[in-house]
């Protein structure tokens, strides 16, 4: 059986979890499609998530439609759990696109649509509420080309009657699909495109269009058009198969989620356009994608396997099952390209590929890569970690000194599961809690009380500044000793012009030190750049130069570590270092009464309005604003607009502080 792994991303509020729900449905993993407002949502399942109303952990779902096997993980649209979304974007082959058309669009749309482009996934667009005929099927249209760059192709549209949806009409099969008694959205088959209906044309004109773009990729069909000749819809289909692997179109599908309308020509189409699964090496068990924790279960890992084998073939201490929600339902086998849940008899790591040798033992990767087969002058890919930059750090500190031991493993804990929120361990007997947004923090928080029963106390956070390097320093020595095991570095550094990092190692020191030992410096070097030298921020955009390093035999990775941060300490001083701010792109929309007064609070907060528009009803704008004048936006907005307005930030970039 095929099998289709799927994203589905959206902006907030678009309607990416309804139609996740109506796509169960459809499918007939539910009875009833669960709704986000009520807190039913079949995918969205922790308590956090029901409460506010947004995805924050990606949810997978499996079904089967078709003779075609699905896994698709519904996302989050927050921009605080973008790292949920580039985790879900390495184990699936194509994905999803949800566009509202109430809102066209938005700021996370086009972040989405990015991450799409950077991660070479096939994507299908989706436009949503059209159930709501004041809302433009074309207007939206005309915003996706202008907005995302891309040509539409439309491929299914809204059928009204009484000023109310009524039906889809699906351009490949030039069929009309209806709801039935039950609610399920099924062929018409009483209605023919040739029958003059008034839809026919429309339809008609979306196929001929259809067929026009594909003759782009596919001589065959170029041929026929140009015969004037029909285009049989097997055809148009491989046609627009090479078309939805190129970059200058996008094939679109219309409808409402809310309804059910669109969504079984959308599956179809997931069937029809997106890639399947493709090969792996051979020995490969899988990679992990994901790991989760629950309350009752401990840590369980999102596994996408490589391989097909039977129970009685698995790894001793090894556990495959499906996971529904928060549940684990056993499976006998395992095949490759599909998603589990896997218990392993260790502690896995994000992105972790595990072979097996010939005797079936486990081989885990993930260990660096050989410093003398890495050309230096090609920078390593981003990891996810590295991406998300925290720009807000919180004290955090028991209540009772006797659950410091477990505080500080189940921080540990979440930390591992996001990789975009750090814990920084002080001196004091507390930890600073580095995170993305507010919400990420009031989310962890909860969870660190739900989950683990870990009760603290945070304070208010603190923006998390940037430390960057303003001229060369060094070299220094710095020696540590413990006992008869000596360590020696001897270190300097220089300023980039970008924000990365970089560690170069001495030939000598490369062809002496063994690959825990080089791992471990690059580790620690890498997190003293966590901390900063002022105490306010990462320092960033650093090239460490490791000279000369010495060892004894038996020194172990705390010593390395220790003897690399007082090297640190050593080098740069305060002095050495100039502070960055970070700066959000705040977008908004409120009805116009209101525009005076939003505008107004913005530039209160030293914000700059880059962009004003609106329809006359609606009144648009774009500013940018310093993050340190923006906390508690939320509640702000909303007393002086009385509810009304929408918003969305995104970081901007960094600004030399003014402080």
């Amino acid at each position: 059986m095929p099998i289709r792994n799927i994203a589905i991303l959206a902006h907030v509020d678009a309607g990416k979890t309804t139609l996740s729900e109506r796509i169960l449905f459809a499918a007939g993993e539910v009875r009833r499609p669960g709704k986000v407002e009520e807190g039913l949502a079949t995918m969205d399942y922790m308590p956090e998530e029901k409460e506010r109303g947004i995805t924050i952990e990606s949810g997978i779902a499996h079904f089967e439609w078709k003779n075609t096997w699905f896994n698709f993980i519904d996302t989050p649209g927050h921009v605080d759990f973008g790292a949920e979304v580039d985790m879900a974007l390495g184990a699936v082959e194509g994905a999803v696109l949800v566009v509202s058309a109430a809102s066209g669009v938005e700021t996370q749309t086009v972040a989405a649509f990015r991450k799409l482009r950077e991660a070479g996934v096939p994507v299908i667009l989706f436009i949503n509420k059209l159930d709501n005929p004041d809302y433009s099927l074309d207007e939206t249209l005309i915003n996706v080309e202008e907005q995302l760059g891309v040509r539409p192709v439309l491929m299914a549209l809204p059928e009204y009657t009484a000023g109310k949806m009524s039906g889809i009409l699906d351009v490949l099969s030039q069929s009309r699909l209806v709801h039935s008694e039950t609610g399920e959205e099924v062929v018409d088959e009483g209605w023919n495109v040739d029958d003059g209906w008034d839809n026919s044309r429309e339809l008609k004109k979306h196929y001929a269009e259809a067929v026009e773009f594909a003759s782009s990729f596919d001589d065959e069909i170029l041929k026929l058009a140009m015969d004037g000749k029909a285009v049989a819809p097997k055809l148009l289909l491989r046609g627009l198969r090479a078309l939805a692997k190129s970059g200058e179109y996008a094939l679109c599908y219309a409808g409402s989620a809310l309804e059910g309308y669109g969504v079984r020509s959308l599956i179809t189409a997931l069937s029809f356009f997106l890639p399947e699964v493709p090969e792996f090496n051979a020995g490969e068990l899988g990679q992990v994608i994901r790991l989760r924790h629950f309350k009752g279960v401990g840590e369980i890992s999102l596994f996408r396997s490589h391989t097909a084998m039977q129970r009685k073939e698995w790894p001793a201490g090894f556990e495959f099952s499906r996971l529904k929600a928060n549940l684990l339902v056993p499976v006998e086998e395992i095949r490759p390209g599909d998603i589990y849940a896997m218990r392993a008899p260790f502690e896995a790591e994000l992105g972790q590929v595990i072979s097996l040798d010939g005797q079936r033992r486990v081989i885990l990767s993930g260990m660096p890569q050989d410093e003398d087969a890495r050309d230096e002058d090609v920078p390593e890919p981003q990891s996810i970690r590295e991406k998300y930059r925290p720009l807000l750090q919180t004290r955090v500190e028991c209540l009772g000194s006797e659950d410091y031991q477990h505080v500080e493993k189940s921080l540990n804990t979440l930390s591992r599961m996001d990789p975009s929120f750090r814990v920084q361990k002080d001196d004091g007997g507390f930890w600073y809690l580095h995170t993305v947004g507010e919400v990420q923090l009031e989310v962890l928080l909860a969870r660190l009380k739900r989950e683990f029963g870990c009760e603290v106390r945070a304070g208010s956070p603190e923006v998390r500044w940037q430390e960057r390097l303003c001229r060369e320093v060094g070299p220094v020595e710095n020696t540590f000793q413990v006992g008869p095991h000596k360590i020696s570095i001897r270190l300097s550094a220089s300023p980039l012009d970008s924000e990365a990092h970089d560690i170069r190692l001495s030939a000598e020191f490369l062809e002496t030190a063994p690959r825990e030992i080089l791992a471990g410096v690059r580790s620690a070097l890498l997190e003293s750049t966590e901390v900063g030298v002022l105490g306010k921020g990462a320092l960033v955009g650093v090239r460490f130069i490791v000279h000369e390093f010495t060892w004894t035999e038996g020194a172990l990775p705390p010593m390395i570590k220790k003897a690399c941060a007082d090297a640190v300490v050593k080098l740069i001083k305060p002095a050495d270092v100039r502070l960055y701010e970070p700066v959000m792109e705040l977008s908004l929309e409120c009805p116009v009464n209101f525009a005076g007064l939003v505008t107004g609070d913005i530039q209160s907060r030293d914000g700059k309005v880059k962009e004003i528009g609106g329809d006359g009803k609606t009144h648009f704008l774009k500013a940018e604003v310093p993050l340190r004048k923006i906390f508690g936006y939320a509640t702000g907005v909303r007393s002086i607009s009385k509810g009304t307005a929408l918003y969305s930030m995104r970081l901007l970039g960094y600004r030399p502080a003014a402080v």
